[in-house]
Order: C-alpha cells, then sequence, then structure tokens
C-alpha cells in the first residue's frame, strides 16, 4: 500500500490585519527591537506604515511614497534617519531602557 500525502493549505499571514490600536502597534515594534534584526525592524516598520497609510506616513516623513515601500521592504535596507523619520511620523517615541 502506498502512503497517500496530505496537502497542507496555507493562507498569507499579514501583520497589519493585527495592529488596529497604539497598543498592538506599540508591542509588535517593541518585540521586534527585542529580535534585534536590523531587517525585520525595518520590515515591521513598513507593515505599521501599511496600517496607518503609507502615503500618509510617508508625507509627514517627508520621503517619497514608492521610496518609502521600498525601504521598509523585508528586502530593503533603510538609513537609520529614515527609520526615525518614520518612527516620529508614526507618532512614536524610540526610548532606551535599562
Amino acid at each position: 500500500m502506498g502512503k497517500t500525502k496530505t496537502k497542507t493549505k496555507t493562507i498569507p499571514w499579514d501583520a497589519t490585519e493585527y495592529l488596529k490600536t497604539d497598543a498592538d502597534i506599540a508591542n509588535y515594534l517593541e518585540a521586534v527591537f527585542e529580535d534585534g534584526d536590523p531587517a525585520l525592524v525595518a520590515a515591521a516598520l513598513g507593515d505599521v506604515a501599511r496600517a496607518k497609510g503609507m502615503s500618509q506616513i510617508a508625507q509627514t516623513a517627508g520621503l517619497g511614497r514608492e521610496s518609502l515601500y521600498k525601504a521598509l521592504s523585508p528586502e530593503g535596507n533603510p538609513e537609520f534617519a529614515t527609520v526615525l523619520k518614520v518612527i516620529h511620523a508614526l507618532g512614536l517615541n524610540l526610548k532606551v531602557a535599562v
């Protein structure tokens, strides 16, 4: 007797669907910053910017929408100044704690 293969169906997971409140966003970013992976931080900021409205965040940050999409993509590598502009445009503060 041959084995039958069971196919597992998967669906894409989109973090933006779970970023409804400021607390959701803060908790998400806090966890990402704790991980320490710069690419993950950039992608997470992209998730938050998409949840809040990428065009509005780009305008508030003084950046082009397309360049912001690219910088905050998983393949992006934004400058630290861009990261700070996005954090500020999101109405967030970056803190260091002991």
